[in-house]
C-alpha cells in the first residue's frame, strides 16, 4: 500500500531529509476527516512516537517488556488493530506516513481499547535504520506494499535486497518476516529476494498459506471473489 504524507503534517511528523532520493511512496496531498484529525490531535500524543535518530526503547514506549512486531504500512489500520486485538501479549509498532490512515488507526485503538499499539509517522526505511535495534523484533509484517507495476518504477519497490537484509538484522533468532501481496510478479520477485538473503529461511517450499492471524480485508475478499490471487511469504531468522 502506498504510504502518503499530507502537506499539513498536523501531527508533527519529522521533515524527511533529502539524502535518499528514491522512495517507496509518493508524497501526496491528503484530506483528513474531522474524526481522523481529532484522533491525531487527541490520541496522537499518547500513541504516536516521534521519529528520532536513536534506538527505540520498547519498554519505555509500551510500558512493559513484551515481544515486539513491526508493521510497515498500516493503511487504514483495519488489519493492524485486528491482529493487535487477537495477540494482546505482543506489542505492535506500526509505521505509516499517510495521515488519514494514522487517524483511522488511532480511532480503532481508542474504540477497541488497545494498549499494545504505537505508531511512527515517518519513512519506514529511515525508521528501521535509525530506531530499530539489531535482533530486537519478534516479527515483521509487510502487507500489500505498493507493487509499482510499471517497469520504470520498479526501483521504488520497498523489498529490495538491501532493505530485506536490514530487516533480517532486526529480527531476533527465530523471528519471522511475513509479506503478503496481490501482485503475482512482485510476489515472485519478493520470493527470490527473500530466498537469496542468507539470514532468512523459508517456512515453506515457496508461498505460505495465509496465517490465521492475518484477517481478510474487505478489499482482499472482494478481489478473491473476482479470481484475484494473494501470495503470503513467511520466512524466519536463522
Amino acid at each position: 500500500m502506498t504510504q502518503e504524507l499530507p502537506a499539513d503534517q498536523r501531527d508533527g511528523a519529522a521533515t524527511m531529509p533529502p539524502h535518499r532520493p528514491i522512495r517507496s511512496f509518493v508524497l501526496r496531498q491528503g484530506r483528513l476527516s474531522p474524526a481522523q484529525a481529532r484522533a491525531i490531535d487527541e490520541l496522537g500524543p499518547r500513541f504516536c512516537l516521534p521519529f528520532a535518530p536513536a534506538a527505540l526503547d520498547p519498554v519505555r514506549a509500551f510500558g512493559r517488556a513484551a515481544p515486539c512486531i513491526l508493521e510497515i504500512g498500516c493503511g487504514m489500520g483495519e488489519t493492524t488493530a485486528a491482529i493487535a486485538a487477537s495477540r494482546s501479549a505482543e506489542d505492535f509498532l506500526g509505521v505509516e506516513v499517510h495521515g488519514p490512515g494514522v487517524g483511522s488507526l488511532l480511532n480503532r485503538i481508542d474504540a477497541q481499547r488497545l494498549a499494545n499499539v504505537r505508531i511512527v509517522r515517518h519513512d519506514a526505511v529511515e525508521v528501521v535504520a535509525a530506531m530499530i535495534a539489531p535482533a530486537s523484533l519478534a516479527g515483521i509484517h509487510v502487507f500489500f506494499p505498493d507493487p509499482w507495476p510499471k517497469k520504470r518504477h520498479h526501483k521504488r519497490r520497498l523489498l529490495k535486497a538491501g532493505f530485506v537484509h536490514e530487516l533480517a538484522l532486526r529480527l531476533s533468532p527465530g523471528g519471522y518476516l511475513h509479506v503478503a501481496t496481490d501482485w503475482e510478479e512482485y510476489a515472485e520477485e519478493i520470493l527470490a529476494t527473500l530466498t537469496a538473503e542468507p539470514l532468512l529461511a523459508n517456512t515453506e517450499d515457496a508461498y505460505a498459506p495465509r496465517p490465521a492471524y492475518r484477517p481478510l480485508t474487505k478489499f482482499e475478499a472482494r478481489g478473491m471473489k473476482l479470481g484475484h490471487g494473494v501470495w503470503d511469504l513467511v520466512f524466519r531468522r536463522r
